[in-house]
């Protein structure tokens, strides 16, 4: 049985001390930026994700300890084994690794780790339940917790299912941080892929003036060149 002591001697083989630096500038560890503070082991996520299957043992109050830990990557790891774990799982598993994941949305503080668990655990939990949850992570003052949000609806969105993606959208138009921006330009562009651009089109009809910049550009990407000029201009 593998155990925590195990997986910090596997970690501690891996580092890459020249590229935990260079992750702490892409992931924007310095003071005031998104993820002050944040520490890497210099781990690639193709390891990442190596070492998560040969942990995927690990119990929930072990993954529970270590979702804590100050090393982005252990973090990561947790993340990947509960997606793992949350698609093998019956019904009373999904919901316990559901609220686990919410109980600790503190630890899940960069775009990575978010993008990797929030639709696969999140929006999968709520996919036939109520998600009044969603708009309510939508509305934190916690920036990951509404990116959460928006990148939950992904399940929804890849079942041509915009509604929830679309409301959240809008909450999330007038937001100050460049990630959320981001998030939900993206999200708008799947919508149009796996839902149809006339869908898309309608909502950036209505808001394309007020949007902001970055969320537009990453909304109209799959655009024509005409079109992408008629929303730009």
């Amino acid at each position: 049985m593998k155990t925590i002591k195990d997986l910090k001697i596997v970690l501690k083989k891996c580092a890459d001390p020249q590229r935990a630096k260079n992750s702490q500038w892409f992931f924007k560890t310095g003071k005031g930026e998104y993820g002050e503070g944040d520490i890497f082991l210099g781990i690639n996520n193709p390891k990442a994700r190596e070492i998560a299957r040969e942990f995927c043992s690990l119990a929930i109050s072990d993954l529970s300890k270590i979702i804590k830990s100050k090393f982005h990557e252990e973090r990561l790891i947790v993340l990947l084994i509960l997606v793992d774990k949350f698609q093998k799982a019956d019904e009373n598993g999904k919901r316990g690794i559901y609220n686990f994941y919410l109980k600790h949305t503190k630890y899940i503080n960069n775009w990575d780790l978010v993008d990797l668990s929030a639709d696969k655990i999140v929006g999968a939990y709520l996919e036939n339940r109520d998600k009044k949850i969603l708009y309510k992570l939508a509305k934190s003052k916690n920036l990951w917790e509404r990116r959460i949000a928006i990148l939950s609806t992904f399940h929804y969105i890849r079942r041509c299912n915009p509604k929830e993606a679309l409301e959240i959208a809008e909450i999330l138009l007038n937001d100050k941080q460049d990630l959320i921006h981001k998030a939900v330009g993206w999200m708008l562009r799947e919508i149009g892929k796996h839902c149809g651009e006339e869908i898309e089109e309608k909502f950036l009809r209505k808001y394309h003036k007020i949007m902001p910049r970055t969320m537009l550009r990453y909304a109209i990407e799959r655009f024509n060149e005409k079109k992408r000029k008629f929303y730009l201009n």
